[in-house]
């Protein structure tokens, strides 16, 4: 199995569901690390135990991906362009690039952001591109980790 140079950044996901699908799909790809910020819901709790939703739809992944919580993902950034990777926001907005014209050039973090509130401002502005799918119906938005399985797949599956 291929491994990309490629980190996902979670910002802020609620469901543990979709964490655990998200991790899933990047195991994958092929994705060497996922990084939880804010209060996005982690493998193993405080108690070090196995979380049962993640656990439920990662299906083992979670096991095999490497995965770190960082609290401020404005600092993970940093530390993350300084060891050469782009930073890439996947969100709906009016200036972002349809992700089918977004090429990837060299080691690329993939920041999905909050089910509700998407990626955080703070991020958008942070971030080296924004890249959305384009949508075409009544809905605003894809679920995060349905968002997650098409970009990944399109960005790194060649």
């Amino acid at each position: 199995m291929q491994q990309h140079h490629t980190h996902v950044i979670l910002e802020n996901i609620r469901s543990a569901q979709n964490v655990g699908a998200i991790f899933r799909t990047a195991d994958a790809i092929g994705v060497s690390k996922i990084w939880l910020t804010g209060y996005t819901p982690a493998p193993i709790d405080r108690f070090g135990r196995a979380v049962p939703d993640i656990a439920k739809t990662a299906l083992g992944a979670e096991a095999h991906i490497p995965w770190e919580h960082h609290e401020d993902p404005s600092e993970l950034i940093l530390e993350l362009r300084a060891q050469g990777m782009q930073v890439v926001a996947v969100e709906l907005t009016p200036h972002a690039l349809d992700y089918k014209q977004y090429e990837v050039v060299g080691p690329t973090a993939l920041i999905f952001g909050n089910e509700v509130d998407g990626v955080s401002s703070d991020m958008l502005t942070s971030a080296d591109a924004v890249i959305a799918l384009p949508m075409r119906g009544k809905k605003e938005s894809l679920n995060v980790a349905t968002t997650a399985g098409i970009v990944l797949y399109r960005l790194f599956d060649r």
